[in-house]
């Protein structure tokens, strides 16, 4: 039994795909049910009930936030295979894993094993399978969800240019393996397990997801005339070519602020935390990729 969970604004362009998956499923004859979720964080109920109950073969239809709200509410990993069929909009975790888009991400799942996957657990509870951190991608995201009108990318593209006009670095504590912390101030700091976020930025292009490590990746704010060339380079993939960037392979990462309490991404979704404390999980959970 497949269980496959979206969202209902993931039909506004997904309903052809779905029809596409259905159709295959029953020809190959499957049985499956569908879980359609009406509001943020529902995902997580819906896979804690199936997964509680003893269900262990969970589809997700949709973008890296489904995904993580997904994996949050497995109740053990360790007993679950999962699949991904990408509808989303930035879809960044399915181009680490290699799920090809359309039917064939289906054929994956139908054809294949599940592979052991890497995601990293937050000592908060909180998991994330692709990156989380925080700075100025958090400060995008929040922009991003205040802008009431257009479309996501326009959203995105006017977020970023308030962004760069507005944005003052964070200043916080990064260790990595129980070492001494190093103070920065940051454009932007992340613990990486995928390698791209927003919608396609290599943030970590060398990053493997079953290695059973992390990359923490620290980039000093520059002076605010050079942001604007410091996010060109992260966009293109070359921010490790910046002096101001720090990058440390580890199986687990400590990022606080002297502030306290500060909002951090974990796959998009934005939450407060006190701090992001992670380690890598490997060889638990199981999921159909590439």
């Amino acid at each position: 039994m497949f269980d496959i969970i979206l969202y209902q604004r993931t039909l506004k362009k997904g309903r052809k795909l779905l029809t596409a998956v259905e159709s295959r499923l029953k020809e190959s004859g499957q049985e499956y049910r569908v879980h359609i979720g009406t509001k943020a964080g529902e995902a997580i109920e819906i896979a804690k009930s199936l997964t509680e109950a003893g269900e262990n073969k969970l589809v997700v239809f949709g973008g890296d936030g489904t995904l993580n709200e997904v994996l949050n509410g497995i109740s053990d990993p360790a007993n679950c295979e999962l699949g991904l069929i990408p509808a989303g909009t930035g879809n960044d975790f399915s181009v680490a894993a290699k799920i090809p888009k359309g039917i064939s991400a289906l054929d994956l799942i139908l054809n294949t094993e599940p592979k052991p996957t890497d995601y990293i657990q937050c000592d908060d509870g909180n998991r994330s399978i692709n990156i989380a951190g925080m700075g100025i991608d958090v400060d995008i995201l929040q922009r991003c969800e205040r802008k009431k009108h257009g479309g996501k990318k326009s959203k995105y593209f006017f977020s970023l240019l308030s962004s760069l006009a507005h944005y003052k670095a964070v200043e916080l504590d990064a260790s990595a393996d129980g070492g001494e912390a190093v103070h920065y101030k940051a454009l932007i700091a992340c613990v990486c397990n995928g390698s791209q976020l927003g919608g396609g930025i290599p943030m970590c292009p060398d990053a493997v997801i079953d290695d059973g490590k992390l990359e923490l990746l620290v980039a000093d704010c520059p002076p605010r005339r050079k942001i604007p060339g410091a996010l060109i380079k992260l966009m293109r993939g070359k921010v490790l070519s910046l002096p101001i960037t720090h990058k440390v392979i580890c199986t687990s990462a400590r990022i606080t602020m002297p502030s306290g309490e500060f909002l951090a991404q974990y796959d998009g979704e934005i939450k407060k935390c006190q701090s992001l404390t992670v380690e890598i999980v490997s060889g638990k959970l199981k999921m159909f990729r590439g």
